[in-house]
């Protein structure tokens, strides 16, 4: 079994200093997009034969891992490797680490049989292996990015403009309709995630998937016709009935599940009246400081937590808790 590999950045892209606060999941990666050379079809290929190349091979929304020595999880697989794994499609060209090209990769229904029965194999669902920190904060990143792209392959076989069968191509960076003409490219949908504050309290709410005890920030898509700013507010209004004052940016991360931008803005409430919508949320309160920074060293077993470091949310409620 091979070693588990090891990520270095590209030259051009530089990565933050070292801290010892906990790392935002499915970020900072430091990969060469390497955008130029997306239409390049026969640069792309040599690409894939390289010996360098990795794919990260996925089974509908989940990726498939290999064990890779001392309990370590490796999503990266070479050439040899990922054609044992069965037939697959290139989704896209994602860039280079270090030099070494980096590509996802769908796989054919029938792989998941073999997968099932190997000892080595597992495909799992990639919010469970953040929360549980089994992948390196960096592959992870890179298995987020994959993900998005091979899952937005998978969703849109067919023209959404006059149903007809699409064709990748840029390297899997667009889909061609080849009936009426259209294009169509990956796409982000925007989520504001609110850290709404009033004096030394912030407010949380629980949703009815939670896992029980959780409570996290407030968060909603943003609507056509919005700024970021309008989201949030009526965001805040819909689902906890306050009123908003001024709304500042924090942070932002990318969340694939299946392809959105989280934006993370701190929300000041002009007034403590809390009234949750019941249909949206099981409940919404105000937290305290201490309370906050109480939960934040809890495991997801005691009677209230928040979001592991994985999710911006605790990110969010870090900056809160230590006065930020």
């Amino acid at each position: 079994m091979s070693a588990p590999v090891r990520y270095r950045g590209s030259r051009s892209v530089q990565r933050p200093a070292p801290t010892s606060e906990p790392l935002l999941g499915y970020a900072d990666l430091a990969i060469d997009r390497a955008a130029e050379r997306r239409d390049d079809d026969e640069a792309v290929a040599r690409a894939a034969s390289a010996p360098g190349a990795r794919f990260l091979p996925f089974l509908g929304d989940r990726p498939v891992l290999r064990a890779a020595g001392g309990g370590a999880l490796d999503p990266l697989f070479d050439a040899e490797a990922l054609a044992a794994l069965g037939p697959s499609e290139r989704a896209a060209f994602l860039g280079e680490i270090g030099g070494a090209p980096r590509f996802a990769v769908n796989l054919g229904d029938g792989a998941a049989e073999g997968i099932e029965r190997a000892d080595d194999l597992a495909s799992e669902d990639l919010r469970a292996l953040a929360w549980g920190e089994r992948l390196a904060p960096e592959v992870l990143a890179l298995a987020g990015y994959a993900k998005s792209m091979a899952l937005w392959h998978a969703r849109n076989g067919f023209c959404a403009n006059c149903g007809a069968a699409t064709r990748a191509n840029a390297s899997g960076w667009r889909r061609e309709c080849p009936s009426c003409g259209a294009l169509h490219f990956p796409r982000v949908d925007p989520v504001t995630i609110m850290l709404v504050v009033r004096g030394d309290n912030c407010l949380l709410g629980r949703q009815a998937r939670f896992p029980p005890g959780m409570w996290s920030c407030l968060a909603g898509f943003v609507e056509p016709g919005e700024t970021i700013e309008e989201a949030a507010r009526r965001e805040i209004a819909e689902e906890a009935g306050v009123e908003i004052g001024e709304v500042t940016y924090e942070l932002s991360q990318p969340w694939p599940f299946p392809s959105q931008l989280m934006i993370g803005v701190r929300c000041e409430a002009l007034s403590d009246e809390v009234t949750p919508d019941l249909e949206e949320l099981e409940d919404a309160r105000w937290f305290s400081r201490k309370e906050v920074a109480d939960m934040l060293g809890r495991p997801r077993e005691e009677e209230a937590f928040v979001p592991p470091p994985s999710a911006i949310a605790h990110h969010l409620l870090r900056r809160f808790a230590l006065g930020r």
